[in-house]
């Protein structure tokens, strides 16, 4: 299950390359890769910071059923949430 909204975490670098980036945690020196999909997923929840925002966008985006996006955007959060790279914070009122 996705968070409700997320933000980067504290002491993280991004440096894209061509269409992929690289996400590097300085605290713990972890490095992350993206490919073309995950860096656009990657802008899309700095930019919009609500992962149901960032779904709505990729579906306009991208020819993929909504499960599988909703789905693959799940794995990301978790596995960049675990990796320190994001953080989930609580809604705005």
């Amino acid at each position: 299950m996705l968070p409700s909204r997320v933000e980067i975490g504290e002491s993280v670098i991004l440096q894209r390359l061509n269409d992929e980036a690289v996400l590097l945690n300085m605290s713990n020196q972890q490095y992350y890769g993206l490919n073309d999909t995950g860096t656009r997923m990657w802008e899309l929840l700095m930019e919009l910071g609500e992962p149901s925002k960032v779904v709505t966008q990729l579906q306009q985006e991208y020819s993929v059923p909504s499960a599988t996006l909703q789905a693959d955007l799940e794995t990301l959060v978790g596995e960049l949430l675990q990796a320190g790279l994001l953080r989930a914070t609580s809604p705005t009122v």
